[in-house]
């Protein structure tokens, strides 16, 4: 595997690392030792997949608060999709930053999103399916959401959505006091 850093500290872009002959390729996806050596999280508990129907599907910005904060590991695995990541650790020099990258099932990269960050993808194609790990379990209490177009932040997205589903078309401009505290 190849770490790529993102300009977000502790945020990166996964790349294979291909060992192939005229059979195809083998490629690890994840180790416990390479991921430990980089300091990520190598112990996850959930594995989520979702299927976007149509091009323009817009799924995010979602995290969790701490302590139920979660990392997740994203590839897509059908299709392509553009991965955003947006830093809101409190005391990050890059707080209020976000990084995409183009995530296909051509390219096989992989997005590392750590704690305290929100993440969340646009599909660049119709029937696009991603897969992903996380280290903390769902839960309801502890969910928060960044608005796709929240002035506070300015991210930018490749396409416009045309898909959205009313709670993230409805989430609530930035406030410190809700989006960063349980």
């Amino acid at each position: 595997m190849i770490f790529n850093e993102t300009p977000l500290p502790g945020a990166y872009v996964i790349d294979l690392e291909k060992r192939g002959d005229d059979r195809g390729f083998f490629a690890r996806a994840f180790c416990e030792k390479e991921f430990g050596a980089h300091g990520l999280a190598t112990h996850f508990v959930q594995v989520n997949n979702s299927l976007s129907a149509q091009k323009g599907t817009l799924r995010g910005m979602h995290y969790q608060l701490a302590p139920k904060a979660e990392t997740k590991v994203v590839r897509c695995i059908r299709g392509a999709l553009y991965d955003l990541i947006l830093d809101l650790r409190k005391d990050s020099p890059t707080f209020g930053k976000s990084f995409g990258a183009e995530l296909s099932a051509e390219n096989r990269r992989v997005m590392y999103v750590p704690k305290g960050f929100a993440h969340g993808f646009i599909t660049l194609a119709d029937d696009t399916e991603a897969f992903y790990f996380v280290d903390e379990f769902y839960a309801p209490e502890a969910e928060r959401g960044v608005r796709w177009n929240d002035p506070k932040f300015g991210l930018e997205w490749p396409i416009a959505p045309a898909v959205l589903s009313d709670k993230d078309a409805n989430q609530r401009d930035f406030d410190p006091a809700w989006h960063l505290s349980a």
